[in-house]
């Protein structure tokens, strides 16, 4: 996907989160996030909003330290969290396509400035289906070409990380395949960081497989997964230890 389509989407995921938190109400429970309100979901993402864009406007060579959330409430947060996503957009936008800042993970991508609009369209996006969730009632969409670049990027971005604590002391192969497209991608699980290669290899333990948007979703363990063939326990392993 290019730059120009994950700002798209990044502007309109994050004015549908706060469309969707405004209409749900700054009490209302998120279950999709235990013991968070909805409050809480729009301090931290606005927060996260902020702290990237100000990585890429400062073209930062190393880690910037992420904020301790404000302690706004009410009118006050709703509108700091629509200011700092209407900044984040902005900067993205305004920036030079070569802008050499940090990033974070090692899923490929052509520059820094499409790691972050990867990445903040990403965030915002599961964060927007909290808000809906908070909300109730029907949820938006996520593009079924959105949510394979999604489901790649954690896999071969996050939990590529050493800070992956989705491990086992006997090497096992967990195979995650998006059925309505041409996507797999075979996970390989040890003692160390998981390592993931592109595409369906033989041997997999288990497979984790459903539509994309679907899978998508309960990788970021938003929901079920879909469909789980071979041995269970290897998909409870990513349920309760692929948490970012």
């Amino acid at each position: 996907m290019e730059t120009a389509e994950y700002l798209q989407i990044l502007d309109r995921e994050g004015r549908s989160l706060a469309e969707a938190a405004a209409t749900a109400g700054l009490d209302a429970e998120v279950p999709t996030c235990p013991e968070w309100r909805v409050r809480d979901l729009l301090r931290h993402t606005g927060t996260i909003h902020r702290w990237a864009a100000d990585v890429v406007a400062d073209a930062r060579p190393g880690p910037r330290p992420i904020p301790d959330p404000p302690a706004l409430d009410g009118t006050e947060l709703t509108s700091w969290f629509r200011e700092g996503h209407r900044i984040l957009v902005d900067t993205l936008a305004a920036a030079p396509p070569d802008v050499p800042c940090w990033t974070f993970h090692p899923a490929p991508v052509p520059s820094p400035l499409a790691f972050w609009a990867r990445r903040q369209a990403h965030e915002t996006t599961v964060h927007r289906y909290d808000a809906e969730a908070a909300r109730g009632g029907p949820v938006s969409p996520v593009a079924t070409d959105f949510a394979v670049d999604g489901i790649d990027e954690l896999l071969r971005g996050f939990h590529a990380r050493p800070r992956s604590r989705v491990r086992s002391e006997d090497p096992q192969v967990l195979q995650v395949r998006a059925a309505d497209r041409d996507a797999a991608w075979t996970v390989r699980l040890s003692a160390a960081p998981p390592v993931t290669e592109l595409g369906a290899l033989p041997g997999a333990t288990a497979e984790l497989s459903g539509p994309a948007d679907e899978l998508y979703l309960a990788l970021w363990n938003r929901m079920p997964v879909p469909k789980v063939t071979g041995d269970p326990e290897l998909a409870d392993l990513w349920r309760t230890t692929s948490g970012i």
